[in-house]
């Protein structure tokens, strides 16, 4: 067991703090301008589009953190509220104005179904916001940590969600680079390998462009069922000075992946439990967007020979939250 803490272990790595102002609460989703927005529109060649959300009331089970529990939709009212004499009648006139009184009398046999959900808001497909993770009592931008207390003050994904996330996206399919339908539990994906992915599929990773890498991890998860995978030891990147550097340079706005936390669980080169989110979302400001569907995308990309697209991701404007279900499109 290390008995390094991740302030000695990053000491040194790259960050992004006070580059956009002490008040900075989106990171380096502030690349995507105006100008990563067009080249992500230039990258549109088809018009095919995927949705990248998994379904969240699936009939094979949820592909979550186990400590989350599954999300709950609860019918408010539905057709049987009206055949129990529950929904449909005239309302109490205490309870309401003349005006809502007057407009159901007037339903003309109009009927409706209402209903709620109850879900964490990162057990489906999400974005975590910037304040999600820290170390140090330090959230990213220097922020102190108790600010989190009963609600994110600073760095939740409200701002982010005000911002929108448009820009051009290269997916990294590691799994079809190995020739493999998945990658096997706790692998690691170096940066070596990334790259040679990427010149693999003859597709360029410019400058500011959103990066999803594909494991096969999921169809792994459905295949096995929960019982069948180790969802504590998942494969993917994982913090090094390279990788943190490269990402850095790049000035990488996003990480995709179709994995529950976008890097190898516990990390080979630090022997630390999600480093990773600790570079990414407090120090260098980088969101990361996981649990993405990405396997049709992946079979159109390999038939059409083409993985750069366009990618749009508009979480929930959620004020103080950690952040937000999410189902992102991809356009090709």
């Amino acid at each position: 067991m290390t008995k390094e803490k991740l302030g000695d272990i990053l000491d040194g790595a790259p960050d992004n703090w006070g580059r956009w102002g002490d008040d900075d609460e989106v990171g380096a989703i502030n690349f995507l301008d105006n100008d990563e927005i067009l080249d992500g529109v230039r990258a549109v060649e088809d018009g095919e589009s995927f949705t990248l959300g998994l379904p969240v009331f699936g009939d094979q089970g949820s592909f979550k953190v186990p400590t989350r529990a599954d999300s709950q939709h609860h019918m408010t009212v539905d057709k049987g509220h009206y055949e129990a004499g529950k929904a449909g009648g005239e309302p109490s006139s205490d309870d309401h104005t003349e005006s809502a009184l007057r407009a159901y009398r007037r339903m003309a046999g109009l009927e409706t179904a209402d209903d709620s959900v109850y879900m964490f808001l990162h057990g489906p497909t999400h974005i975590d916001a910037l304040g999600h993770a820290w170390y140090d009592d330090t959230l990213y931008n220097g922020v102190d940590a108790g600010t989190t207390k009963g609600g994110l003050e600073h760095g939740s994904i409200e701002p982010v969600a005000d911002h929108g996330i448009v820009g051009r996206a290269v997916l990294v399919d590691i799994a079809r680079h190995r020739g493999v339908d998945h990658l096997e539990p706790g692998e690691l994906i170096t940066l070596d390998e990334l790259r040679e992915c990427i010149d693999d599929q003859d597709v360029t990773l410019s400058e500011r462009d959103i990066v999803l890498i594909r494991t096969g991890w999921i169809e792994r998860f459905y295949e096995l069922g929960p019982d069948g995978v180790d969802l504590y030891d998942e494969p993917g990147i994982t913090a090094t000075e390279e990788l943190l550097e490269w990402f850095h340079e790049m000035e990488i706005p996003l990480l995709g992946t179709d994995t529950l936390r976008n890097e190898q669980t516990v990390s080979e080169e630090t022997d630390t439990f999600l480093p990773l989110h600790a570079a990414f979302l407090r120090d260098m400001g980088i969101p990361m967007n996981e649990i993405l569907k990405l396997n049709g995308l992946a079979e159109y990309c390999a038939q059409r020979d083409k993985y750069d697209m366009l990618y749009v991701g508009s979480p929930l404007k959620l004020v103080g939250a950690t952040g937000s279900p999410v189902n992102p499109i991809a356009i090709l």
